[in-house]
């Protein structure tokens, strides 16, 4: 009967401390499960919520930028615009001319290269001002009014007309080419005053670095045209 009972009670001590150690080990991986789970779950939003921010943040800097310019920065893109378009379009027609001299093609060629990127910077910052791509006539009457400029535009920024564009596709050899240089020579100049005044009345910095490039680059230009209009 001692032996029994003794065997007993040790056999109640053994399953109280295994029941003891599982629970506990229970608890343990029960923890250890729930910190798991919570803790990713406390990042992701805290993650998410500062990518928002930091987007948020970029957006807003950027309309901000886009937001720092004026009336005169929008009217040297809506005037340079199609200035640069017809620079584009003079030379189109000259390098689609044979026996032209190497030089004055290769110039042609430089004016393209310069002036086609310029065309999309200036009509991307027109888009992103929600301004029309080309001048309004309240516009103009303002624009004429500041500088007492009278209504013939071509005289002003060296624009040619219809008519010069019509006579310079149809010359060939060296008329053309005298053509095409005392045209974009003045049709440079034009496009100098412009820059010249954008320099001056200009808010928005990537415009007046275009306006400060355009004043360098174009004047070298005419320098080198007027070279070449020497030779002929």
């Amino acid at each position: 009967m001692k032996h029994r009972f003794a065997t007993l009670t040790a056999l109640s001590a053994v399953a109280v401390l295994t029941l003891s150690a599982c629970g506990s080990s229970s608890g343990g991986d029960t923890e250890g499960i729930d910190m798991g789970t919570e803790s990713p779950a406390a990042a992701v939003p805290s993650s998410s919520a500062s990518a928002e921010s930091s987007m948020e943040a970029t957006s807003s800097a950027s309309a901000e930028a886009m937001a720092e310019h004026n009336d005169a920065d929008v009217m040297f893109a809506q005037m340079m615009l199609p200035h640069h378009r017809q620079a584009v379009e003079m030379s189109d027609m000259l390098l689609d001319k044979e026996n032209i001299d190497p030089a004055v093609t290769d110039l042609a060629t430089q004016i393209k290269e310069a002036q086609d990127p310029e065309i999309e910077e200036l009509t991307g910052w027109l888009e992103a001002w929600g301004e029309p791509m080309e001048m309004t006539e309240e516009g103009m009457e303002s624009m004429q009014s500041m500088e007492g400029m009278d209504s013939e535009m071509g005289s002003m920024d060296g624009m040619m007309s219809d008519e010069d564009m019509t006579s310079l596709d149809a010359a060939e050899g060296t008329e053309a080419e005298t053509m095409f240089l005392e045209s974009m020579t003045a049709h440079h100049r034009g496009a100098i005053e412009m820059a010249q005044t954008e320099i001056e009345d200009g808010m928005f910095p990537d415009a007046v670095e275009m306006a400060e490039t355009i004043v360098e680059t174009q004047q070298a230009e005419i320098d080198e045209m007027s070279t070449l209009l020497e030779q002929k």
